[in-house]
């Protein structure tokens, strides 16, 4: 794949969704989700509550990007959509983000992530934490703008549970992304230079996740693709919005 390529060669280059029966079977649940765990990653320890979820390989492919600045968040104005268990928040402090908001519409998780923050990264002086329980971003006040969003978002195309908590991190599908990409535009929420780091494989509708961002005027490119050899592909995307809109907020 020609990581340049965007627009309409793109999309013609993106997989389709992998069989339905393979996607459920790839994404069945743990039995554990509703007891109380930890996690280990970098050498810091997260306790995990009963509904919040413990981050999978796909989540710590954008973890260690944050961590070792190959997505940037020195001095920026960062935002964590989904933020769970707070391993973004934890690295964008460490690296040391102008302002971290830890968003995520579960309430325990937003709560996880304050607790973790606090604890791991503690307050500095030049970091403001803003941690916010918010459906994607209706909780951000209208004068926000954004230098770097990541957001690993609960993609895939088919239901895989009726748990409402398996639901909400696992398979929302389109209509979530339509609203993240819509929110973007409306709310005029990437500054000038900005940048969307998501990431999805192909137990998603990719072509739909890429058109709905270009029909926002952004521009996605593959910034990197991960092939987890047992047919998962695995696309983190880069989405900037190439040409200012007029009238927005610089």
């Amino acid at each position: 794949m020609d990581r340049n390529t965007t627009g309409l060669a793109l999309l013609e280059q993106l997989p389709p969704p992998l069989p339905a029966d393979r996607i459920i079977a790839l994404n069945q649940p743990k039995g554990d989700l509703h007891t109380t765990r930890s996690y280990e990653w970098n050498g810091w320890t997260f306790d995990v509550p009963p509904g919040v979820f413990i981050p999978g390989w796909t989540s710590r492919l954008i973890h260690e990007r944050l961590l070792d600045g190959r997505i940037e968040t020195r001095g920026r104005r960062y935002a964590a959509m989904g933020v769970g268990l707070g391993v973004e928040a934890v690295a964008a402090g460490t690296r040391g983000a102008r302002e971290i908001h830890a968003l995520d519409v579960h309430p325990q998780s937003v709560a996880a992530a304050t607790r973790h923050y606090r604890r791991l990264v503690g307050e500095r002086p030049d970091t403001a934490f803003l941690p916010a329980v918010s459906d994607v971003f209706d909780a951000l006040p209208d004068a926000v703008q954004l230098d770097v969003v990541t957001f690993n978002p609960p993609a895939v195309s088919q239901t895989v549970s009726d748990d409402p908590d398996v639901v909400r991190n696992v398979c929302v599908g389109a209509p979530l992304i339509a609203k993240f990409f819509a929110q973007i535009a409306e709310k005029d929420l990437l500054a000038s230079g900005g940048e969307i780091h998501l990431i999805a494989s192909n137990t998603a509708d990719l072509r739909a996740l890429v058109q709905h961002a270009m029909d926002h005027g952004l521009t996605p490119r593959v910034d990197h693709l991960h092939d987890w050899r047992d047919g998962v592909l695995t696309f983190l995307f880069r989405i900037t919005r190439d040409t200012p809109r007029s009238g927005g907020r610089r």
